[in-house]
This record gives C-alpha cells, structure tokens and sequence, in this order.
C-alpha cells in the first residue's frame, strides 16, 4: 500500500510537469458515417438530433487490445463496421471509435470531435467522452506513460465539461437503472475488463480533486 501510495504521488508530480499537447489524427467522418451515428442515437436510445452533438457527462476509460498505434488507429478508421465483429454488428453497422487514443508512449491523439457521439460503450454514448489506450494484452500491457498521459486528459477535459463521472469501460452496466442510461435493448451487452482495475484507479487518483460522483453499485437482477 505504502508503494502504491508513493508511486501515484510520483505519477502526479510527473503529469503536473509534463507539458503536454494534442495531436489532430482525425478519423474517417464523412456522410456515411454521420448518418449511421443518428441512427445509432435513434434506434437504441430514442434521441431525435439534427446533428450527432452530445453534452459530456462522462468519461469512461479503454484499451484497445491492439499492440500499435497503426493497427488501432485503423481499427476506429471506416465509418463501417467489419463483418467479424458479428457480435454488435447486428444492433448498428456504425463503426467503432472514441474521441482520443493514447499511445504507449503517451502521445494523446483526437480521432474526432469531443461532442460529437463515438461507439464506445453501450448505453452511454449519447453523454460519454472515450478514451482509447494502445495495448492492453500480457505482451503489450498498459504504461506509466499512458496513466499519466490519462490524467492530464481527463483534468483538461474535466476543465471544459461537466464531466460527473470518471470510469472503466467494465463498469458500465453498472448505470443500468440510472438516469443517463438510455440503451432501449435488454438483450445487448458485451462483457468488459478494460482498462483494468488498477489503470482506473491510478487515473481516478490522480484527478480526484474533481470529486467525480461514485460510479453506481451494480444493479440486482432477480
């Protein structure tokens, strides 16, 4: 415990020094792409928009267990999803994607528009910011790097939105039952570790001066 305590504080003193920046790698948002993001906030939550604007309530945390930046960035790339991804495929042939993917070497990356929506957890797209992490294998684990390149994200995020929540993407059919919950299709979940308990911990600690709202306990299914 000791360690770990002395370890995030060496996390916080790096990331306040560390000046970082953005870099513009947008992907693919063309006609296409558009139109299956309306329909997406249509067909499973309801939402009647002229435009894919969402109002940021929350960030939820990714790896993408892909071992490069190349092979993950084109991943997110196509408005389309792949035929193999058979298992969401059939709620939305929209493609994939989040907002920012961090490099292991901790280089942040926007792929799009922050307020507009990306497929990145169900249920919560209309109001979540996501953030993708190269990696996330036993070869290719998490880094140092990618942490402290999270918490500089999630405070300059924080700082521009009203961000009420900070989490991993295997927490999020804990908002089942809650108020921004809006997926309209019981059936249809994945099940999700990423980006592991210890990632989420070290960035919460590291931006608790937030004070994000506790993520909900899970819901009881009888």
């Amino acid at each position: 415990m000791r360690y770990f305590t002395v370890f995030i504080s060496f996390l916080l003193l790096m990331s306040c020094a560390t000046s970082k920046k953005i870099v513009e790698r947008p992907i693919t948002f063309n006609e296409e792409r558009n139109q299956l993001t309306l329909e997406y906030l249509s067909s499973r939550y309801g939402l009647e928009q002229e435009s894919p604007f969402i109002t940021p309530k929350m960030i939820v945390l990714h790896w993408t267990e892909i071992p490069t930046l190349q092979k993950s960035f084109e991943a997110f790339y196509n408005s389309k999803l792949p035929d193999f991804r058979s298992e969401i495929k059939s709620s939305s042939g929209l493609n994939v994607s989040s907002q920012f993917l961090v490099d292991q070497d901790g280089t942040i990356y926007r792929l799009m528009d922050e307020t507009t929506m990306a497929r990145h957890v169900i249920g919560l797209n209309h109001c979540a910011i996501g953030i993708e992490n190269v990696g996330g294998t036993a070869q290719t684990p998490l880094t140092k790097k990618q942490i402290m390149a999270n918490i500089w994200l999630v405070k300059y995020l924080s700082k521009k939105y009203g961000i009420e929540y900070l989490i991993g993407h295997y927490e999020y059919t804990n908002f089942e039952g809650h108020e921004l919950w809006l997926e309209k299709d019981d059936a249809y979940r994945t099940q999700k570790t990423d980006p592991g308990a210890g990632f989420l911990n070290a960035v919460k600690e590291g931006t608790k001066k937030f004070k994000f709202k506790p993520t909900p306990a899970p819901l009881k299914h009888i």
